[in-house]
């Protein structure tokens, strides 16, 4: 599967500021240690000293993390933990990276959607093959035309597959390969989605935002996220390239 032609910038985006995150929580760690070793040596000389090594264990945590993820990155598969601590970029320091990349002008749309394409080369790096029933597409309501009258997040089989929007295209790959298919509304409903069909693989197609927070919610269930296409602004009969999705499923599935 290829990746979007511009993928190398992001791949820069993200490890500079995941690299400058870092470093500022490496500086913060030395000054609060320095902080409290002043402190402290009002209280008992010899705590200076241990404060002093409490924070070289947490500088050669902090520094190993750091070299782990961004070799991680920069290679573009998993390291011995990398699962693991795939988990704490998602939960601590992409938001912290969101925080820091507005201070230099990098939009949170950015930053969401590099973290989007480093989180699927490192799917793809694990190369899982599935069955297609342990797979589930999880689509956004917004993909179904806005004044379409059938209630589909019940049920989606419940399209009349008119074809003036993307999910008859998308029901037919789901009936064409066996995978699930479901289309939520929200978080609260993809949730209850996930947990009702027990997938082992996600392959969402949502907005920056919602792929973002699905990623972080369902982790460690691994999410492959596709990006829609919004012509008409966001959450507005927006679209998704079809193709993408269906190589996402060749990709992923025992065929």
């Amino acid at each position: 599967m290829t990746s979007e032609p511009e993928f190398p910038s992001k791949k820069r985006l993200f490890l500079g500021l995941l690299i400058l995150t870092f470093v500022i929580v490496l500086v913060a760690v030395n000054i609060l240690g320095w902080i409290g070793t002043v402190g402290l040596r009002q209280l008992n000389p010899i705590l200076p000293l241990m404060a002093q090594i409490l924070v070289g264990i947490a500088f050669v945590v902090i520094s190993t993390i750091m070299l782990i993820l961004v070799m991680t990155v920069a290679l573009g598969r998993e390291l011995p933990f990398g699962h693991k601590l795939r988990g704490l970029m998602i939960k601590v320091f992409l938001p912290m990276m969101i925080i820091i990349g507005r201070l230099f002008g990098v939009s949170r749309e950015n930053i969401k959607r590099s973290f989007i394409e480093i989180n699927n080369q490192l799917i793809l790096s694990r190369h899982l093959h599935l069955p297609p029933e342990k797979i589930l597409l999880l689509l956004p309501h917004c993909l179904q035309l806005a004044d379409c009258q059938q209630k589909i997040t019940n049920n989606i089989e419940n399209c009349k597959q008119c074809g003036l929007c993307n999910i008859k295209d998308l029901l037919e790959l789901a009936h064409k390969y066996g995978t699930k298919i479901a289309v939520a509304t929200g978080g609260t409903l993809a949730r209850k989605i996930v947990k009702d069909y027990r997938p082992r693989l996600i392959i969402a197609v949502a907005c920056e935002r919602d792929l973002t927070s699905g990623i972080h919610d369902t982790y460690p269930l691994p999410v492959y996220g596709i990006l829609n296409q919004r012509p008409n602004g966001p959450c507005w009969n927006t679209r998704v390239d079809i193709k993408r999705v269906e190589e996402a499923i060749l990709t992923f599935s025992h065929q």
